[in-house]
């Protein structure tokens, strides 16, 4: 189970809905890991797994584990070698994480219509400033919280470049994600339970 036989058995436990949890499931695929899927609940974080506790007992970031794995792992890298590039790498990902990815969760719960408003607006500046990154360095998970949200945070027209990057990804993300059916019905249960 180590994908590169260095005797590592990997156990990935978490949430079959995260989007955190989908990186690495997705990482995990670059790289030819094996793994085994281990759910954990979500609703009550006093009452996790003793096998979470034991590995990860602070909730480490998504960005931790990830470079934990490309360096146990050294086959199919995914962050630059460079040190500045891997900086840059760092400070995208934070970038992501704070200004799209917790304010699209934030939403699930809003029923605010001005604030909602505000947060999409700061989404879609955040938007904005990665499809320009993508157009000057070239093109080298959304979707359900956008279909449940009534958005369409990769507008084509608006961001041509994360447009043009989501749609080269998604034919390999498309493997990696739980059914769409299966996220829409969360998250539609999720959002009712919050408003």
């Amino acid at each position: 189970m180590d994908g590169q036989g260095n005797g590592k058995e990997v156990k990935l436990l978490g949430t079959w809905f995260s989007p955190y949890v989908q990186r690495v499931v997705w990482v995990l695929k670059l790289k030819g890991i094996d793994y085994e899927w281990v759910e954990q609940g979500f609703r009550d974080p006093k009452n996790r797994s003793q096998l979470l506790l034991k590995y990860n007992p602070a909730c480490l970031g998504v960005l931790i584990i990830l470079e934990y794995i490309d360096e146990t792992w050294k086959n199919n890298p995914i962050l630059p070698s460079d040190p500045y590039e891997r900086a840059m790498a760092r400070f995208w990902e934070n970038l992501i994480d704070q200004k799209i990815t917790k304010i699209l969760s934030k939403l699930l719960s809003s029923m605010d219509k001005k604030q909602m408003e505000e947060e999409m607006k700061q989404v879609s500046n955040t938007i904005e400033i990665l499809d320009r990154e993508l157009k000057a360095k070239g093109n080298k998970f959304f979707g359900a919280t956008e279909e449940v949200l009534g958005i369409n945070i990769f507008d084509s027209q608006n961001y041509p470049f994360i447009a043009q990057w989501k749609t080269n990804l998604l034919e390999f993300i498309q493997q990696c994600l739980p059914p769409k059916h299966r996220l829409l019905r969360f998250y539609r249960k999720y959002r009712q339970s919050k408003l």
